[in-house]
């Protein structure tokens, strides 16, 4: 290698080195809930999520009204992306029932959601702001209840 074929070289690692601070984007998976009533929705769903820079793959699965957008992208700009087709659109709120403290809580609880999972909650609510249930049984014969049974 002569002087020239070093400085070329050297130049290239320099170059390729300066490359490489930038900040590489993470290949990342982005669920939406996305209303789609019929094959034409689903079409234009996928075809204007398809069209985003980054995206890899787009999977959608009706039933549950969710669309799985995989790839090197933001996941707000596939939100916005997703909106732009007019369809109601937000980034998927569901999470595996066990994985939540009081899945039945009624900020979790979504007679929408798919099987098994429920609303993410971010702050489940503290006993003390939970609206109390009394057990009947508990009450049933207590003296504090003018309608209570005595047992004789």
């Amino acid at each position: 290698m002569g002087v020239s074929g070093t400085l070329e070289y050297i130049s290239e690692l320099m170059s390729s080195a300066h490359k490489h601070k930038k900040k590489k984007k993470q290949s990342q998976t982005v669920n939406l809930k996305v209303r789609m009533d019929c094959d034409g929705c689903e079409l234009k769903v996928k075809k204007t999520l398809s069209s985003l820079s980054g995206v890899k793959s787009v999977v959608i699965d009706r039933k549950q009204q969710k669309v799985t957008v995989t790839g090197f992208i933001d996941q707000n700009k596939v939100l916005k992306k997703a909106k732009s087709t007019g369809k109601k659109a937000e980034i998927w709120p569901y999470v595996p029932y066990n994985l939540v403290a009081q899945p039945y809580a009624p900020q979790a609880y979504d007679k929408k959601a798919p099987p098994g999972f429920v609303r993410k909650v971010e702050n489940p609510p503290t006993t003390g702001s939970a609206v109390k249930f009394e057990d009947p049984y508990i009450t049933m014969f207590s003296d504090d209840n003018p309608n209570a049974c005595s047992i004789m």
